[in-house]
Order: C-alpha cells, then sequence, then structure tokens
C-alpha cells in the first residue's frame, strides 16, 4: 500500500499537467484591438444585498475602451438587493446598467443558470448586441483593468472563452487551512494546462469570472445547455469546448492576470463544510459507485502515506516508513505552490492529509443530504 501510494504521487507530480503550478495567468497578448467589442456584464444575485456595495462598484467603474452594459438579475432575492444595486448605479453614469427582476425557475432549470439565461436574454435585446459576454458573481471584486485584460487576451490568443478562478476570500484560521485546497483538488482534477490545450477533450471554467464569445455560447446550445446543472460553470465550459471552439482557464492574480478576488467569507468550519457538500455529491453525478471510488482513491492518496510512515516508524520497519514519508512529502511539495499563492504558512503543505480527509468527509456527507433531499443554498432547495 506504501509503494502504491508513492507510485501515485509520483504519477501526479509528473503526468498530471503540471496542476500544483500557479504560474497560470492570461496568454500573452499582442497589441490592442483596433476597436474592442461590446460586453454585457451579467451577475446573477441572490440575497446578496451587503456585498454589493463592495462588488458592483469594480464593475461599473472599469476602464474597459468599448461599449459595456452592466446586467443585474435578481435571482427572487429575500433581502433589498434589487434596491441597493439599483442606488449604487444611480451614482455611476459611466456603464449603462439594467435589473431584471428574475422569475420564477421553470421545471428543470437550476437557479444560476436560470439566471444567467434572464440576463443573456436582456443583453441581447440591448443596442449594440453584445459580442461577449462576462459572467461573474456578485461577491467577486474586479480590478479596474480587469474587463480590458480578459478581452485583450480572448481575441489576441483566438479564445472563445477566457476564466479565471478568483482567488478566494482567507482571512480566518479555517479559510487559510481549507480554502487553498479547494483549488488545488479543482486544478488536480482539470489541470488547468489541459484544459488550455486545444486538442484535449478536458474542459473546466471557474463560475465567478466566465468571459464568453456570445456567438460561441449560442453554437453550443445557450445558456439552455446548462439548465439543470448546478456546477454549470464546468458544464457550460465543456458544451463550448465540444462544439469547436477553444478555451482558456487560469489563476486571478496569476502571470498578467488581473488579481479578481472573492469576497465571499466562510469564518467557521460549518460554513465552509454547507459550501462543499452543496455540489460535491453532484460532482460525482450522485453515483454511488463514483462516491466509493473517491473515498477509496482519497484515503489512499492522501490518508495512506502519513499513516503508515507513522505506523512503519514505530514498528520499526525503515522501508515502510521511508516509502510512506516519501508519498507524504509529495504532497506537501506538490501542494506548496498553493499555499504560497494564498500567503499562508509553509506547514499548512504537511496539514495536507488532514485537510484531505475533511473534504473527503464533507463528499460523504455530500451524498448523505442528497438522499435526505436536505441540501439548499439561500433557502431554496437544490436537490
Amino acid at each position: 500500500m506504501a509503494l502504491f501510494s508513492s507510485a501515485i504521487w509520483a504519477w501526479l507530480l509528473v503526468a498530471r499537467g503540471r496542476y500544483w503550478s500557479t504560474k497560470i495567468g492570461l496568454p500573452a497578448t499582442s497589441a490592442p484591438p483596433e476597436q474592442w467589442p461590446s460586453v454585457a456584464v451579467i451577475v446573477p444575485a441572490r440575497d446578496e444585498a451587503e456585498l454589493l456595495p463592495q462588488t458592483l462598484p469594480s464593475l461599473l467603474e472599469q476602464d474597459y475602451p468599448g461599449e459595456l452594459r452592466v446586467v443585474l438579475v435578481d435571482d427572487m432575492s429575500t433581502d433589498s438587493t434589487s434596491e441597493v444595486a439599483s442606488a449604487i448605479a444611480a451614482r455611476s453614469a459611466k456603464v449603462p446598467f439594467g435589473v431584471v427582476s428574475g422569475e420564477a425557475r421553470p421545471p428543470g432549470w437550476a437557479g444560476k443558470p436560470w439566471a444567467m439565461a434572464q440576463g443573456t436574454e436582456y443583453a441581447r435585446g440591448q443596442s449594440p448586441q453584445p459580442e461577449w459576454l462576462l459572467f461573474t458573481d456578485a461577491d467577486v471584486l474586479h480590478p479596474p483593468s480587469s474587463l480590458r485584460q480578459l478581452v485583450s487576451a480572448a481575441l489576441s490568443d483566438r479564445r472563445d472563452v477566457v476564466s479565471l478562478m478568483a482567488r478566494l476570500h482567507t482571512a480566518t484560521a479555517w479559510e487559510r487551512l481549507l480554502l487553498p485546497a479547494f483549488v488545488y483538488f479543482f486544478a488536480q482534477i482539470y489541470p488547468f494546462s489541459w484544459v488550455n490545450r486545444n486538442q484535449s477533450r478536458t474542459a473546466a471554467a471557474a463560475g465567478g469570472c466566465v468571459l464568453v464569445r456570445a456567438a460561441a455560447l449560442h453554437a453550443a446550445g445557450g445558456p439552455q445547455v446548462v439548465a439543470s446543472r448546478t456546477i454549470d460553470d464546468v458544464a457550460l465550459a465543456r458544451a463550448i469546448k465540444r462544439s469547436g471552439h477553444n478555451i482558456w482557464l487560469g489563476l486571478a492574480g496569476g502571470p498578467g492576470a488581473p488579481d479578481i478576488r472573492s469576497l465571499r467569507s466562510y469564518p467557521r468550519l460549518v460554513d465552509i463544510w454547507e459550501m462543499v457538500t452543496r455540489s460535491a455529491y453532484t460532482q460525482l453525478h450522485n453515483n454511488p459507485a463514483a462516491l466509493a471510488g473517491t473515498v477509496a482513491g482519497l484515503s489512499t492518496t492522501y490518508l495512506a502515506p502519513p499513516l503508515l510512515g507513522i505506523w512503519g516508524a514505530a514498528r520499526h520497519r525503515p522501508g515502510l516508513a521511508l516509502a510512506g514519508f516519501t508519498g507524504w512529502a509529495a504532497m506537501a511539495v506538490s501542494y506548496l505552490p498553493t499555499v504560497r499563492f494564498y500567503r499562508a504558512s509553509p506547514a499548512t503543505a504537511l496539514a495536507l492529509p488532514l485537510i484531505a480527509g475533511l473534504y473527503e468527509a464533507m463528499t460523504i456527507d455530500s451524498a448523505r443530504r442528497h438522499y435526505q433531499g436536505a441540501i439548499a443554498w439561500k433557502g431554496r432547495t437544490i436537490t
């Protein structure tokens, strides 16, 4: 088992598309375009009155040289989301702004895809019609040059989708311990270098920041192609790539990339637990066999090496101890770039087995909640 775990880590480090690298920002850009395309920014928002005063102005104050419009879709909020958004926009006359009052979801639609569809339809009815759409979350803060950099990269590198994973909020101890690993595990499942290779079938996007060419979205089937998907970003990227278009995924704050940040706070373990359980089992297609395989894989890959290393040292079995500790060291080395990217303590890299064990428990609990029909988000049951 110890040798098998070490072999897994050797393969991950060498043959898994350098998933551990944090040096993936935006494609290199050439000269600015002669004419900047029109863009509509679409912001699905449900009960976001608290964060909008910080995030919405960052969209309304973009230094984008072309035609720009911001559309917020109020997804049947129970707070003052629409009123707060309208008041903020009234103080900024720089960018046209519209609020769409979201309608009840039709059968078969998940909440965010339905909000995206309504925002897209509204934007298409405006003049000029947008050539590009930027889907971004209401908790995401954009630097002033964000949109200009995204569009420039897409045009220069001939990409139909450019997505950046926003830097997550890591102010509390639990956030610093667990949230960088969320990015690490995502990149391990969807290595960015494979996503960005046109010939590869691997496709993914990060829903907090997805710039997509409107024609490519239409060719892939429009927002309705991900109507029922709660993990809509990955599903949308997959549909667009399968339709013959080129996509790009990188890290906000990476080389040449704007430092887009999520302001969503998860201060307690229970908050992160709720966030992960909401979609973990969905990621496994609600499949018990996939769950069993995931649990076995996480246990073998992350839990076995330190346990076997400690056991071997305690039993005076140097070969077992060496193999176990070698696997533990390999996972710590692979995690260290992400830890540094989030400016966490390097010692956090050694805690990856504990972190993986917590994510494994969250995944199991996600399946339990799915079968009990107990998964909800902001008062809305999603399974």
